[in-house]
């Protein structure tokens, strides 16, 4: 714990070893290839690692061959594949770059490239896939063709002469119509794909299962309706629909590879960013020129990771005003921390971002008018003033959370407008902001324009106050040296 809330990393270089992280397919395929390729040695598919591993031979040009495949002489086998122990392959087939799982039958004249082919998968005459992902026990019918990207989950059969479109899964279980939960969304964002919905009916998880064992429930199957525009005449399965945010990255996470006209429209992309942040001479910088701040803000603003950001601080903040069970203040600000690193965020976001969920909490508790309202936000900054206050690590810090309260009161809680001024005092009362600070920001307000010092001037008396202050110290420290240095002198 000390080291997070130390803000330092820590990292391990690795030299001989090798370690990877599977998130989605594509990284999947990267780190399989790895394996095929002994980038991963001892780990390799011909060193077993267990008493139970098939023997696997490694045969010349990169081909893994396990015990008991059946291999037609007709049929061609290249570049780096895996046959598992029990396959068999028919004549006149081509299979390049790919994994064959165990008990697989491939019948005459298939085209199989770059696929992931796993166990008991039934693969008939003329079928051409080209990197898809086969689950246990599905059947490709005759003539069928599987696109890439395709995904055919468990025990899945697609009919025969039927073409399975780009980046489709197909799946015995019906997509969930259900809401997902937000545990749900995060996991499917974070695995790049879809997630199924735990709130599924019984039988459905007791089907799905079934098929996951090799198992298929007749019962379940005699009578049902197949789409036939989506698994073909005698296919079996529901295509699962892409949301609207991952249609067009779907590629991105395929084990398929990108495509040549996403290439070039990343290319066009990255010259059309370069042209417009280098060669506009409207929006070039002079050397030592600064931005102005008003200019930082509204590209701040226009960043949509500052957005999710603000929004995973609020959650997190809110699970400790709900006292979920195990979650206390120190929680927070680990989680919290380790938000402002996945985000590259500052102190200063740190300390917005939290300022903005603390007055939020202000605004729904009940009140009838502004003084209420007053009454709400004394109450919550006081209960979370050690929070806020940990991210406050500095003058700028401060007036950057007196900014995000101006754009607070202009935006999403114009009922703070009003109780400005005091809520300035409340936070100088309860040392989250320092008079340095709020006069610093008082004093970037004078060259501003007028409808940008409302709250300036609503805060005049006391900004005035707080600067008679500071001159009564300053005189103070004046009159005190001066008179230790003639009590030097007399001496």
């Amino acid at each position: 714990m000390k080291y997070v809330m130390g803000y330092k990393i820590f990292t391990y270089e690795i030299h001989s070893e090798y370690a990877a992280r599977i998130d989605n397919f594509r990284s999947y395929d990267a780190v399989s290839k790895d394996i095929l390729h002994r980038w991963t040695h001892p780990i390799v598919p011909d060193i077993p690692f267990s008493r139970n591993s098939p023997p696997i031979r490694l045969e010349s040009q990169g081909i893994y061959k396990a015990a008991g495949v059946m291999q037609s002489h007709s049929a061609i086998i290249c570049g780096t594949t895996i046959l598992g122990e029990g396959t068999s392959i028919g004549d006149c087939c081509n299979i390049t770059d790919s994994v064959i799982g165990q008990g697989c039958i491939i019948g005459c004249n298939v085209h199989i490239q770059g696929c992931y082919i796993w166990n008991n998968v039934t693969i008939h005459d003329n079928a051409k896939l080209r990197y898809a992902t086969v689950c246990d026990g599905a059947v490709v019918k005759e003539g069928a063709v599987l696109e890439p990207g395709v995904i055919l989950s468990f025990n899945v059969v697609i009919g025969q002469n039927f073409t399975v479109p780009m980046y489709s899964k197909i799946s015995l279980t019906p997509q969930p119509t259900e809401e997902d939960s937000d545990e749900e969304l995060e996991y499917a964002e974070g695995a790049g794909g879809v997630t199924e919905s735990l709130t599924k009916p019984f039988s459905v998880v007791e089907n799905e299962i079934n098929c996951q064992n090799g198992k298929r429930d007749e019962e379940s199957m005699d009578g049902q309706s197949w789409n036939v525009l989506e698994v073909g005449v005698t296919g079996t399965g529901y295509k699962w629909s892409l949301g609207e945010n991952n249609q067009e990255e779907e590629w991105r996470h395929s084990v398929s590879p990108i495509p040549y006209e996403k290439i070039q429209e990343l290319i066009l992309k990255k010259r059309f960013d370069f042209d417009e942040t280098t060669l506009d001479i409207g929006t070039v910088q002079t050397p030592g020129e600064s931005k102005p701040d008003s200019e930082i803000a509204d590209d701040e603003s226009e960043k949509p990771e500052t957005a999710y950001f603000n929004k995973e601080v609020e959650e997190t903040f809110r699970r400790a005003v709900l006292e979920v069970p195990g979650v206390e203040q120190h929680h927070v600000i680990i989680e919290v921390n380790g938000l402002r690193l996945a985000y590259n965020m500052s102190f200063s976001d740190c300390a917005g971002a939290l300022f903005h969920a603390i007055l939020n909490l202000a605004l729904e508790a009940p009140h009838a008018g502004p003084s209420e309202l007053f009454i709400n936000a004394l109450n919550v900054i006081t209960k979370w003033r050690d929070l806020l206050k940990h991210y406050l690590k500095s003058e700028d810090d401060e007036v950057e959370v007196l900014l995000k309260f101006e754009e607070i009161c202009l935006e999403t809680g114009k009922e703070f407008a009003p109780i400005f001024s005091k809520m300035l005092e409340v936070l100088y009362d309860k040392d989250i902001l320092t008079e340095e600070a709020i006069l610093s920001w008082a004093s970037e307000k004078q060259e501003a324009d007028e409808s940008d010092k409302v709250f300036v001037k609503q805060s005049e008396l006391f900004i005035q106050w707080l600067q008679e202050a500071s001159e009564e110290e300053e005189d103070d420290k004046e009159e005190e040296e001066e008179e230790e240095g003639g009590g030097g002198e007399a001496a």
